[in-house]
């Protein structure tokens, strides 16, 4: 990675090397010759794959232009009215896409413009868009629930569920957290215009659509209704549909939805067939066995280990994204946890969130530098922007290990049902 070769690549090179070593050449060739085919082929991608194409299909239908747009004329009255619409667009935004990366992206060309007019500090507006974009992996659909319910063998419908109650919770953290900023310091987030009740009822509709699209695709995995693939299906179509509609849906766009979406897939499943020959030299030389021994060796509490994981996911975001991050860790941590009792559902909306906080810490952050790269803001404004956010959802972690309930009451009724 330091020599810039793509990180699907640099673990199977690493990992094909290892295996080389360790039960020779042919045995490496083998791993190295099946495994596209193996794990390329797993229904979890195929899932990934049609969520990415239905967020490509609502972004096409300016989903993100008119959540703004309602989230603003219901907000923006109130001191850092306009930061704390960016919060609610961003998390209506990731309903549709589950990507962190795009929801930074597309906010910081809509809500950004729009603080900078109204005279908010550039940090509080390059930090809100840097923050906000991490709901993408939290609130379902989210392709790292996804990735992880592969590696765990977890259920992926039962992750999404678990995840909608935390990414509630971290939403409204944020939309507090920066009350409290601009109440302390108006400067930092002038009052925005007022607008009338009808107004506010009009811009609604805007969103109406996607939100029913959304509750219908949730409400049939919770109610068992179809599988997590289908409901990726019907998403898409219902997007789709939905862009029609509107008139929004040119061939062009169709056709730049297919493409983007097939090079999104193309990254995350190399990055996965690279992650899987890494990890399978990872087992081969006994490396999980030994670390899970370790692990029941310590008597370490569960807080513990996640605070030494904690540690260890910010270090890892220095040099790679969340997906790549979960990819690399969880074959080796989740056997130990789930050893020590643990229950995965909840490590995984935990896991969620440390890779939401490794995206925004510095000295590098994935979000950081897209929202910088778009907003051409200084690059020391969005790092000092940010903090008051790590503290936020630092804040959230502490809620969800001291309440595991947050994360397990959904996915509970959901069984009993």
């Amino acid at each position: 990675m330091a020599v810039r070769l793509p990180i699907g690549i640099s673990f199977a090179v690493v990992g094909f090397i290892g295996l080389s070593l360790g039960r020779g050449v042919q045995a490496a060739l083998v791993t190295l010759g099946s495994a596209p085919y193996t794990w390329a082929s797993m229904e979890p991608f195929v899932c990934l794959v049609l969520f990415v194409l239905m967020g490509m299909f609502a972004f096409m239908s300016g989903i993100s232009n008119e959540l703004f747009d309602t989230a603003r004329k219901w907000f923006a009255r109130f001191p850092g009215g306009l930061a704390q619409a960016t919060i609610l667009a961003c998390a209506g935004f990731a309903a549709c896409t589950g990507s962190s990366v795009a929801a930074a992206a597309t906010m910081s060309t809509i809500a950004y413009p729009e603080m900078e007019r109204a005279g908010y500090s550039p940090r509080l507006a390059t930090g809100t868009i840097a923050s906000g974009g991490t709901l993408g992996i939290l609130i379902p659909p989210s392709s790292a629930f996804i990735i992880y319910g592969f590696l765990t063998q977890t259920s992926i419908a039962e992750l999404f569920i678990a995840g909608i109650i935390p990414g509630i919770l971290l939403t409204a953290i944020f939309v507090i957290g920066i009350a409290i900023m601009c109440r302390r310091n108006p400067q930092l987030g002038p009052r925005g215009q007022s607008f009338s009740m009808k107004e506010k009822l009009v811009a609604l509709r805007g969103a109406a659509s996607m939100l029913a699209l959304f509750l219908f695709v949730i409400g049939g995995l919770y109610f068992g209704i179809f599988t997590p693939t289908e409901a990726g299906a019907i998403g898409a179509f219902g997007a789709l549909v939905i862009a029609l509609i509107r008139r929004r849906m040119t061939m062009a766009g169709f056709l730049s939805a297919l493409g983007d979406t097939t090079r999104i897939a193309c990254f995350v499943i190399t990055l996965a067939i690279g992650a899987m020959v890494f990890n399978t030299f990872i087992a081969t030389i006994g490396f999980t066995s030994v670390f899970c021994q370790w692990m029941a060796g310590i008597h370490a509490s569960h807080i513990v280990v996640i605070v030494i994981m904690s540690f260890a996911y910010i270090i890892l975001g220095i040099i790679m994204d969340e997906l790549a991050m979960i990819l690399l860790t969880i074959p080796v941590v989740a056997p130990a946890m789930a050893a020590s009792g643990v229950d995965l559902v909840w490590f995984g909306v935990l896991v969620t969130v440390l890779s939401q906080i490794a995206t925004i810490t510095p000295p590098f952050a994935m979000n950081v530098y897209v929202v910088q790269g778009t907003t051409k803001a200084r690059l020391t404004d969005v790092y000092w922007g940010i903090l008051p956010f790590f503290v936020m959802m630092a804040i959230c972690m502490v809620f969800l290990i001291a309440f595991p309930e947050i994360s397990l009451f959904l996915p509970a009724m959901m069984r009993q049902g």
